[in-house]
């Protein structure tokens, strides 16, 4: 896979170390020669140069880029990286970095971001996950702000304990793409059994979490002759294991 990195800083550099770990073709673009050498990214392919000019884009020949990933310290730089991959060149993936929690709004599909990675608030959620078990977190928004990839650990007590993945009717905009149990990941199918301790990871559109957080919650595990109405349970929900 090919990959342009613009900004060879610590968020650049970083993630362009893992992606040539992984054997990926990198070219990363900076203004500042200078990084190149201070880098230590081996393998690596660089342009000098402004991103945000077309004829720096065309250089980098950026219509052969599988993804494009805008990681400078500066939103405006991000957006308007974004928005040209996309425009001008048909990049069919694109991911920005959000520096300014308030300027979140603006990295969607109008600035030709599919991903925004704000880093406070994946920080956030990522300490959330750590703390609270038993409650729904979002780890990060996709898909222009219309999805969500959200985890929820669930509580040795819950629910849903002892229950079969295929036993539980899912909100019909919420998926179960993985199940993480003793630091291995599961690929769920209808047949696995929910364990307490169990990380769920869901793919949900935003609209959807509160349903699911609704399903997940301490409070839909019944104790009265309601029960059933508040966790519905089926045995043929079409889960697609």
């Amino acid at each position: 896979m090919k990959v342009v990195i613009v900004g060879a800083g610590s968020v650049g550099s970083s993630i362009a170390r893992e992606l040539l770990a992984h054997k990926h073709e990198i070219l990363l673009i900076d203004l500042k020669p200078e990084v190149i050498g201070r880098s230590g990214l081996r393998g690596a392919h660089w342009l000098v140069g402004d991103a945000c000019e077309l004829s720096t884009l065309q250089d980098a020949k950026l219509e052969d880029a599988d993804v494009v990933v805008s990681a400078t310290g500066d939103d405006k730089v991000n957006l308007v990286v974004s928005l040209l991959a996309k425009t001008e060149f048909g990049v069919g993936r694109t991911v920005g970095r959000v520096n300014n929690p308030k300027n979140d709004w603006m990295f969607d599909d109008s600035w030709g971001v599919d991903v925004a990675v704000n880093t406070p608030q994946l920080m956030t959620a990522l300490v959330e996950e750590a703390v609270e078990i038993g409650d729904l977190v979002r780890l990060l928004t996709l898909q222009t702000g219309v999805s969500s990839l959200v985890e929820f650990t669930v509580p040795h007590d819950s629910h849903v304990v002892g229950l079969t993945v295929g036993d539980i009717e899912w909100p019909e905009d919420s998926t179960l793409v993985a199940i993480l149990r003793d630091q291995a990941p599961i690929t769920p199918s209808r047949d696995d059994v929910i364990d307490g301790g169990d990380e769920l990871f869901f793919v949900t559109t935003i609209a959807a979490e509160d349903e699911l957080r609704a399903l997940l919650s301490p409070e839909s595990q019944g104790g009265d002759e309601h029960a059933d109405e508040q966790h519905p349970v089926t045995s043929d929900d079409g889960f697609d294991g």
